[in-house]
């Protein structure tokens, strides 16, 4: 049985200065980089997920309309497929990253368990093909795209690990009780051995 490292949406919308900004993005890029560089042989499988959403409608009512986002079901245009906003962040190492998968391609996701790679595999059948077991996870916002991510691979009874200093979150207090719901699940809510932390980096800079 396998083990595999899920780096969440650490793309530039996300990040300072993205549509999408969570601060501390760009310092968690280079943490899960500096962590990619002790730990990358550890794993037998390494997932990059990225939003990817068509520039031309709204997604499924994902990108808000004349009335504007409220940031809790609409949103700014983001991550549109195929421009800057959409790439990884230039601190994120993508060189160890096995696989690349894409989701919200017209469709409202959050979850990188709906995510599928350029051929259209789905993440689930991935991770079954790799006979994975156990998923850590990494990435942004730990408040939505994280929390998705994690509820899904425990649904689909893989071990969970989320690394509280190597996430993200829009809202501090909110990605706090996502924590406890990711613990709820049955998943565990770890620190990586990094010496210095950003434990859940608030406030989305909208």
């Amino acid at each position: 049985m396998a083990r595999a490292l899920l780096i969440v949406d650490v793309q530039n919308d996300f990040t300072e200065g993205g549509a999408l900004g969570v601060a501390g993005g760009t310092a968690l890029a280079e943490r899960i980089s500096a962590f990619l560089g002790r730990h990358a042989e550890e794993y037998d499988l390494i997932v990059g997920s990225r939003d990817w959403h068509h520039g031309d409608d709204d997604n499924g009512g994902h990108f808000a309309g004349p009335e504007g986002p409220d940031f809790v079901d609409t949103w700014p245009v983001h991550c549109v497929a195929g421009t800057p906003g959409a790439e990884y962040h230039p601190e994120l190492d993508t060189d160890p990253i096995d696989v690349d998968v894409f989701k919200g391609q017209g469709t409202p996701d959050y979850s990188a368990f709906q995510a599928r790679t350029e051929d259209g595999v789905p993440l689930p059948e991935i991770l079954t093909d790799h006979r994975v077991h156990s998923v850590d996870i990494v990435g942004i916002a730990t408040d939505h795209c994280v929390r998705a991510s994690a509820l899904d691979a425990r649904a689909a009874g893989i071990d969970v690990a989320v690394y509280e200093d190597l996430v993200a979150g829009v809202d501090p207090e909110r990605s706090d009780r996502v924590l406890d719901e990711i613990r709820a699940a049955g998943g565990h809510v770890d620190r990586s051995d990094m010496d210095e932390g950003l434990a859940n980096p608030g406030g989305a800079q909208l």
